[in-house]
C-alpha cells in the first residue's frame, strides 16, 4: 500500500499551486471565451461587462506570465493585439469542464450545492 502525498507547507501543494493558476478575477472566464479561438482586449471587455480595463489587464498578464496565454501582435492596419491559448492553458479547459460536470451532478441531487 503507498502511503499519500502530504505536503508540508501549502506552498509544496501541487492542487493547491494548480488552482492558483486559475484563480483571480475573469481567469476562468478567460479560458473559456479563448477556448473558440484568440481574443481581443476590448472584445473581452464586452464579452464581460462587470470587468474593469485594470482588473483585465493583470489577468492576461498574469496568465501569459504563467505560460497560459501567448500574446500575439498582428500587425495588420490597425495593429491589434490577440491571446492565444497555450498547450499549457488548454489543458486547463479539461479541469474547468471536470469543474462543470461535478457542479451539473450536484445541482441535479436534492440538496446539492448552489
Amino acid at each position: 500500500m503507498t502511503t499519500p502525498f502530504i505536503a508540508h507547507t501549502w506552498e509544496e501543494c501541487p492542487a493547491i499551486n494548480s488552482l492558483k493558476l486559475l484563480s483571480g478575477k475573469w481567469k476562468a472566464n478567460i479560458f473559456l471565451l479563448a477556448t473558440f479561438g484568440p481574443v481581443r482586449f476590448n472584445s473581452l471587455l464586452r464579452q464581460l461587462p462587470s470587468a474593469n480595463k485594470q482588473s483585465l489587464s493583470i489577468a492576461l498578464r498574469e496568465m501569459e506570465q504563467a505560460g497560459l496565454l501567448d500574446k500575439v501582435i498582428v500587425k495588420k492596419k490597425p495593429l491589434h493585439i490577440e491571446y492565444h491559448l497555450t498547450e499549457k492553458g488548454r489543458s486547463v479547459i479539461d479541469v474547468l469542464r471536470n469543474l462543470e460536470n461535478i457542479k451539473i451532478q450536484y445541482l441535479a441531487e436534492p440538496g446539492g450545492m448552489a
